[in-house]
């Protein structure tokens, strides 16, 4: 059963599960997801921030309560399902933070949408995920044999070892969402990622743009967030401790760069 908190919007091929917080008429403030999370992953920063911003998250298609159209999917697609969800709200503009594939929507969304956004934030995310055969051969894998094989190396890219073994509980609470991510969403959304390249294009970004780093994330690593960084029009870098999550495994530091990037004039 959804959440009280929880509403739907339905598009002609999917319905979009999505949550606002924080008070009607404060700055809007976007947040999207991870590969094979949920927006429960941005609770730390909801929670510190939704008393100065008006805070939307949803789930990206394939993914928590969204439903999974038929794949394999494009970043555009994921780019035009921000854009509908902006306009069925009445949302002009907004500040968008996304996190891996998150962070290549917001890419996106700054070359095609410049015009619906405040500042961008692009984090534990790169111009070019990978190669465009290691997300094949992650396809194939995840069509044979479904997540469950995935989940512990997935704990290692996503968690340091210390995180992990000190918010066990918190750690496979995330994992579980992970590992219940519908197989076709996730592999429309693996095709997504192996299509993306930016590399060409991040001089023409010309929105305020934040690039956050995990200081250990083996996905994604600094220089990937530099060069995004540093590429951009007005780009600024920031590592936080952490790895691929570095939202949850760094959430102070991480909802502090974020808040003071929102806030500079």
């Amino acid at each position: 059963m959804a959440d009280a908190m929880d509403a739907f919007l339905d598009l002609p091929t999917h319905r979009v599960r999505y949550r606002i917080d924080g008070p009607d008429g404060a700055p809007w403030l976007t947040f999207c997801n991870s590969l094979g999370t949920d927006l429960g992953m941005w609770d730390p920063q909801v929670a510190a921030l939704s008393d100065r911003f008006r805070i939307l998250r949803y789930d990206r298609r394939g993914h928590g309560g969204s439903d999974a159209p038929p794949g394999p999917y494009a970043i555009a697609d994921l780019g035009g399902d921000v854009l509908a969800l902006w306009d069925a709200l009445g949302v002009a503009r907004s500040h968008y933070c996304g996190l891996s594939i998150g962070g290549l929507t917001a890419q996106w969304l700054a070359l095609h949408a410049a015009h619906r956004l405040d500042r961008v934030a692009v984090c534990a995310t790169a111009a070019r995920i990978g190669t465009p055969g290691s997300w094949q051969a992650r396809i194939a894998q995840v069509r044979d044999h479904g997540l469950d094989g995935l989940v512990e190396g997935t704990r290692e890219r996503w968690f340091t070892p210390a995180f992990a073994a000190a918010h066990a509980d918190a750690v496979d609470a995330v994992l579980q969402t992970f590992r219940t991510t519908s197989v076709e969403g996730y592999a429309g959304c693996c095709h997504a990622v192996g299509g993306a390249d930016f590399r060409d294009r991040l001089h023409a970004i010309r929105t305020p743009l934040l690039a956050v780093a995990g200081d250990d994330d083996p996905v994604c690593p600094p220089p990937d967030l530099q060069r995004i960084a540093e590429a951009a029009a007005d780009g600024r870098f920031v590592a936080v401790p952490g790895r691929h999550l570095c939202n949850l495994e760094s959430p102070d530091e991480f909802t502090a760069a974020l808040a003071a990037f929102l806030g500079r004039s």
